[in-house]
């Protein structure tokens, strides 16, 4: 009896496994074969990890990639004297370290948990010989470097090219707000970074990004509800931002 709860439990896992990838899989491409999301659920196993959890660093020789099916994770850079630039946060249906692991080369950035997460790793080898198996998903997986080649893009340009602070956070806070809650008084997301940490994605000061916020609530721009922040007018903030 034990024996065949032990094989029944198992079975419900492999279950969830690759109900959770296809799920995940749904949300990044759809160009996975049903053969591939088969191979694919039966190579991972969904691990849960706290927030603050370093999945891997810069310079380290890439071991694989992780896929994200819940919660978010802090992609950043830093220099050889400690500073920080904070590059974006990874959500559900992305893929972490898949540049460096389709190179064999070491990872360009640091991934550590911003919030509880559940990921699923996919060793280099496994990789590998998953797209040797799959077409298709090589396929996909060209297409989302594509797409992080060109949040890079978006990035830089937020960094480097917007004129003042101001513009910089308001385009950021556009940015996070994509896929939040719509409600009555405005969008709605998940917003419990500190002012250092916001400062550390556009190149600014904490004390500068305090008094950005402030300015923002003033003018009625954003609204904060403890851990939630609402932007009430997504248009007003665009125009602030010159979008």
């Amino acid at each position: 009896m034990e024996t065949q709860a032990i094989t029944n439990q198992k079975s419900q896992n492999s279950l969830n496994s690759k109900g959770a990838v296809k799920s995940w899989a749904s949300q990044f491409s759809g160009h996975f074969s049903a053969e591939a999301l088969d191979d694919l659920g039966s190579l991972l196993c969904p691990t849960s990890y706290p927030a603050g959890n370093l999945l891997f660093m810069e310079r380290d020789h890439a071991q694989g990639i992780y896929f994200v099916l819940e919660g978010e994770v802090k992609l950043s850079i830093n220099s050889a004297d400690g500073r920080r630039l904070n590059l974006s946060i990874a959500r559900k249906g992305e893929i972490l370290g898949l540049a460096s692991a389709l190179f064999g080369k070491e990872y360009l950035m640091t991934a550590e948990t911003q919030y509880p997460c559940k990921l699923v790793h996919l060793g280099q080898r496994e990789l590998q010989g998953f797209l040797m198996r799959h077409a298709d998903a090589y396929q996909a997986m060209t297409q989302e470097l594509g797409r992080q080649l060109t949040m890079a893009c978006e990035q830089l340009r937020t960094l480097g090219l917007a004129a003042s602070v101001p513009e910089k956070l308001a385009r950021l806070l556009l940015e996070w707000s994509e896929g939040g809650q719509a409600t009555a008084e405005g969008t709605r997301f998940r917003f419990s970074l500190t002012h250092e940490e916001i400062g550390e994605f556009i190149g600014a000061s904490r004390e500068t990004v305090t008094r950005t916020l402030t300015l923002f609530k003033t003018r009625r721009l954003v609204s904060f509800h403890g851990s939630t922040l609402v932007i009430p007018s997504r248009q007003a903030l665009e125009s602030f931002a010159h979008c």
